[in-house]
């Protein structure tokens, strides 16, 4: 597990980019609003892993190396969350999104589900409702109005239960890059193979912006793994 957390922890890895290059700095309290209202989650890779539910596991302390060769320890509010897949809890900016720490959501009297929970009513009050739209191949594309937080609507369990009133039998999703979830019906086998082939090019194409290499499917109001992730690459 340390090798992919120090792979994906590089400078700046507590302020992360949403329109614009991330910056060398790790915190900057005075460029954010850190409030309960402020609060948003984005969707990350962990290359290799591939946990079977939904619980919030926290990290605990993560290994950065800054630009000057130093190793620096940090602890935020990211947990492993499905499949290939963990979230980020951060605060909202105008270009970029600062994590969380824990202190802030023990300052703000939230748990880990509290957080994300206020997180994602957050991204539909200030980002729009999620809209599912026809793509190509009986696929249908989810997307809400700032494209780079397009995957974090995977969290909104509002918006798929609504969904599976609508297709019962279950819907199965990718969530191959940031601005890229997508869903088939799990009852339309047509749909579903070009659900697989699909997101496995979005996934391979996407390079420093790609999210997860698996499958997922909602059903009984819940995820799980449908299709597993592919192993890490050394």
């Amino acid at each position: 597990m340390k090798r992919w957390l120090r792979s994906l922890c590089g400078a700046g890895a507590l302020l992360v980019s949403v329109h614009a290059p991330a910056a060398d700095t790790p915190r900057e309290h005075d460029r954010f609003e850190t409030t309960e209202s402020n609060l948003l989650v984005v969707l990350r890779e962990s290359p290799g892993a591939n946990k079977q539910d939904e619980a919030l596991h926290p990290f605990g302390k993560i290994s950065a190396r800054m630009p000057d060769g130093r190793e620096v320890e940090f602890e935020a509010s990211w947990f492993q969350y499905l499949g290939d897949m963990h979230l980020r809890l951060v605060f909202d900016g105008q270009q970029k999104v600062q994590s969380a720490l824990p202190e802030d959501l023990h300052r703000l009297r939230l748990t880990p589900e509290e957080a994300l929970q206020r997180a994602v009513h957050n991204l539909r009050s200030r980002y729009g409702h999620p809209v599912a739209e026809p793509w190509s191949g009986g696929l249908m594309q989810v997307h809400g109005n700032a494209p780079d937080l397009d995957s974090s609507y995977f969290l909104d369990r509002d918006f798929w239960l609504e969904q599976l009133r609508r297709y019962p039998e279950g819907i199965v999703a990718a969530v191959p890059k940031r601005r890229g979830l997508v869903f088939a019906r799990a009852d339309d086998a047509v749909a579903v193979a070009t659900l697989r082939f699909s997101a496995a090019a979005l996934f391979a194409s996407s390079d420093q912006t790609r999210i997860s290499s698996g499958l997922y499917l909602f059903k009984d109001g819940r995820w799980s793994v449908f299709q597993p992730p592919q192993p890490a690459v050394d």
